[in-house]
């Protein structure tokens, strides 16, 4: 499915010489369709997060032989524009002087839960032999943002749409699954709202997850939100990583004669969005705005995204990547728990 966009614009390029490419209006279209519907449904049912919705109603539409020639352009547009979109608006919802009321101790939990929880789970991916690009995702997406994370990183990669789709389902479904089971688990691991808090921000995936679970406890929410979001700050050095460790390696534009710039633009974009966010001069309804935008351009994203996952090749390579997933989510949320009790934040 990944190189059916490109095989059929060869193909309808043969069929109508000198016509240029096909708009990308039609599946810009069908794209927002599923995109209000995939928001409609996590409205009435909050469990079922749209970004895995999303992701589903494209997967469903390429699958079921409704991802027509004409549509591909606008899908293709969707999950790579209307992506790095997404991830730039997320640079508003952070503010550098958040950073201090944390703390050295809160800040020294977020790293090292970042660091531990990111190469724990490259390492359990290769034991399970799952694809390393995969791996790379679901260890972006469990250790920085949830669904955010996996789409920036998947930018500059070689990972395809299966392996995005891939990351994104498990990211979604631990995250639903923390907002039952860690309030649960608050009194029996001994933490207090202030030190719940904490451990909520440092182990769910996504800032709407982490929201959705943190207001179950009076008193956690704010420290859950400050702490979601520094983690939040460190995928801009994350992407600039992963980009700079393949233009060393070669795999980006080989064969084109370019090579990409060591930071990818939309990386410096979101540190552009960080830095006007956190002067304060946005007023709050165009900050409010921001976010709504970014989680529609997010959910469009996958959308587009989603066309391109091939359902044998899921089946061949699903039951690695599920053990993956949960072994991310029990690393993340236990490493960040110790740090949490360890240091007293």
């Amino acid at each position: 499915m990944g190189n059916g966009r490109v095989v059929g614009a060869e193909r309808g390029a043969g069929r109508a010489p000198g016509r240029g490419p096909a708009p990308a209006w039609p599946g810009l279209l069908a794209v927002g369709a599923a995109t209000a519907v995939a928001l409609g449904v996590h409205a009435v049912v909050p469990a079922l997060g749209a970004a895995t919705t999303g992701v589903v109603l494209g997967a469903a539409a390429a699958n079921l032989g409704l991802l027509r020639e004409r549509l591909q352009p606008g899908a293709a547009v969707a999950s790579h524009r209307l992506l790095r979109a997404a991830v730039v608006l997320l640079g508003f919802q952070l503010a550098v002087p958040q950073l201090a009321a944390l703390g050295l101790g809160g800040l020294a939990v977020v790293v090292v839960t970042v660091a531990v929880t990111f190469t724990g789970t490259l390492l359990l991916g290769r034991a399970l032999g799952v694809r390393p690009v995969r791996a790379l995702l679901v260890a972006t997406g469990f250790s920085i943002c949830g669904a955010s994370a996996v789409a920036a990183v998947k930018e500059v990669t070689d990972a395809d749409e299966e392996d995005t789709a891939v990351a994104v389902a498990l990211v979604t479904l631990c995250g639903t699954l923390a907002i039952l089971a860690l309030p649960a688990l608050r009194g029996p691991l001994g933490l207090d709202p202030v030190a719940f808090g904490h451990w909520v921000g440092a182990s769910v995936q996504d800032v709407g997850q982490t929201v959705a679970t943190a207001e179950r406890v009076p008193g956690a929410l704010t420290w859950a939100v400050v702490v979601k979001l520094s983690r939040v700050v460190l995928l801009a050095p994350l992407v600039a990583g992963v980009a700079l460790s393949g233009r060393r390696r070669g795999a980006d534009g080989a064969g084109t004669g370019r090579r990409p710039p060591p930071v990818p633009l939309f990386v410096v974009g979101f540190l552009a969005a960080v830095a006007v966010g956190s002067t304060g001069w946005l007023p709050a309804v165009a900050l409010d705005t921001a976010r709504a935008v970014q989680e529609v351009l997010l959910v469009a994203a996958l959308v587009g995204l989603g066309t391109g996952i091939h359902l044998p090749t899921l089946r061949r390579t699903g039951g690695r990547a599920v053990l993956l997933g949960l072994g991310a989510w029990a690393l993340v949320a236990g490493v960040s728990w110790a740090g949490v009790r360890l240091l007293g934040v």
